[in-house]
């Protein structure tokens, strides 16, 4: 079966994001596990939580985890509002049929932002292919940073933890994180 036939165009959350949001950071689009319990980075071996209980101590339940993260000054939402995809592999997102959220507007509604951090290279991509030319000249900078995808196990936790530490580092609000 090819990747459009048969396979549900699959929708993606609204953006975790306060007006004075200094950070984005950006997934492809949520996976079958996210998508079925409606929460960003749902995989229980997904590192995305875990980096920023040790990063931020953002911990507790969903609500309490995306409130933090709001006070931290970090946003969170997907480069795709849909598209089909079957599994959670980001390989398999059709591209015929991707389209991407509203960053124009996201960006005049968050005034504050200073970074975009890409939670892997496929964020990154689709984001480069589908949004950049959307934007005009006062772009963020941008940040590529390991995927937090179980998918992506050959880089170590730590190696991923640092690198993130970095990606981070200087913007986030409230608790700055360690060096």
């Amino acid at each position: 079966m090819s990747a459009g036939s048969g396979v549900a165009v699959l929708a993606g959350f609204p953006a975790i994001s306060a007006p004075g949001a200094r950070v984005l950071v950006l997934g492809s689009l949520p996976g079958a596990r996210s998508i079925a319990e409606q929460r960003y980075y749902a995989h229980p071996q997904n590192a995305f939580w875990p980096i920023m209980r040790e990063l931020y101590g953002i911990d507790g339940d969903y609500a309490t985890r995306c409130r933090m993260l709001n006070d931290a000054g970090i946003a969170l939402w997907d480069v795709l509002e849909r598209s089909r995809r079957p599994g959670s592999m980001d390989a398999d997102i059709d591209m015929q049929t991707a389209e991407a959220n509203d960053f124009p507007a996201f960006f005049r509604a968050h005034p504050a932002l200073r970074r975009v951090c890409f939670n892997g290279r496929k964020a990154e991509s689709l984001f480069k292919r589908l949004v950049i030319e959307q934007l005009g000249e006062a772009l963020p900078e941008f940040r590529a940073l390991p995927s937090t995808s179980p998918a992506y196990a050959s880089m170590p936790y730590a190696t991923k933890v640092e690198h993130w530490r970095d990606g981070l580092s200087g913007l986030a609000l409230g608790n700055e994180v360690p060096g």
